[in-house]
C-alpha cells in the first residue's frame, strides 16, 4: 500500500531533496510551498502551492486541501534564519521567526490530528542552535529561541500524541549547503535527506520526541 507524506517549504533545500526521494521510494507526497518550480514539478509530487505556514489562512487552505487525506508522514520543514545584533535587535524579525518556526509547525500539526493514524509520524526539521547547552557563542536571538520553543513544543505533542501511536521526531539537519545559510555548509541538501530519512526509519514511540542530529548523534537540551 502507498504510504503518503506531506512536506512544507518543499520547492528547494531540504524540503525539495526529501520530496525528491521520497517520490522515488514509491510514496506519494504533498508538497506544500510559496511558489513552485521546474524542480519541484520535475519531482512528480502533488505540489500545494501559496502556503506561507506564516499565515493562517494559508494553513487552512493547506489543511482543506489534504481533507480525508490519511497522512503516514508529516515533515515540517519550512523555516527562516535571520539575525540579530544585540543593541540593535529587530523584535518584529524574532515575532517572524516564532511565527514560521514555532507557531507554525505547531497549528500544522495540531490542524491535521484527524489525518494521522498509528504508526504516523510527524518531524520537526529543528537545529542544534535550539539547544541550551549547545550555545557557545550566543547572537542568533530569534532562530536560537524559536527553535529551543519548537523543541519544547514537540516534546509536549510526544507525549499528547503518544496515545494516539503517532511519534514526533525532531532532527536538526546538520550544516546544510543551503540558501538560508548562504550556500556555506558541509553536507549537501541530498545528504542531509538521506540522513533524515534514516531518522525517520528509526523514529518510534519509544523513542519519540528525542532530540537528533540527522547524523544519529543525540543532542543536549
Amino acid at each position: 500500500m502507498t504510504k503518503t507524506a506531506v512536506i512544507t517549504g518543499a520547492n528547494r533545500g531540504i524540503g525539495l531533496s526529501l520530496t525528491t526521494q521520497y517520490q522515488q521510494q514509491g510514496w506519494q507526497v504533498y508538497a506544500a510551498c510559496r511558489e513552485t518550480n521546474s524542480d519541484l514539478a520535475a519531482t512528480g509530487a502533488h505540489v500545494i502551492e501559496g502556503i506561507d505556514v506564516g499565515d493562517d489562512a494559508s494553513i487552512k487552505r493547506l489543511v482543506d486541501s489534504l481533507n480525508n487525506t490519511a497522512i503516514d508522514l508529516l515533515i515540517n520543514n519550512a523555516g527562516v534564519l535571520k539575525d540579530e545584533v544585540l543593541g540593535q535587535i529587530d523584535y518584529r524579525s524574532i515575532q517572524t521567526q516564532f511565527e514560521i518556526n514555532t507557531l507554525a509547525p505547531l497549528k500544522i500539526t495540531e490542524s491535521l490530528q484527524a489525518n494521522l493514524s498509528p504508526k504516523s509520524k510527524v518531524i520537526m526539521i529543528t537545529s542544534r542552535m535550539g539547544s541550551i547547552a549547545d550555545n557557545t557563542s550566543g547572537g542568533r536571538y530569534g532562530y536560537r529561541m524559536s527553535k529551543a520553543a519548537l523543541n519544547m513544543a514537540a516534546v509536549s505533542l510526544a507525549h499528547d500524541l503518544h496515545p494516539k501511536g503517532v511519534a514526533i521526531g525532531i532532527v536538526h539537519p546538520g550544516w546544510v549547503s543551503t540558501r538560508m545559510v548562504g550556500g556555506s555548509g558541509d553536507i549537501t541538501p541530498d545528504q542531509a535527506a538521506e540522513r533524515i530519512i534514516e531518522r525517520i526509519n528509526a523514529l518510534n514511540l519509544q523513542n519519540s520526541g528525542s532530540f537528533w542530529h540527522s547524523n544519529g548523534e543525540l543532542l543536549p537540551w
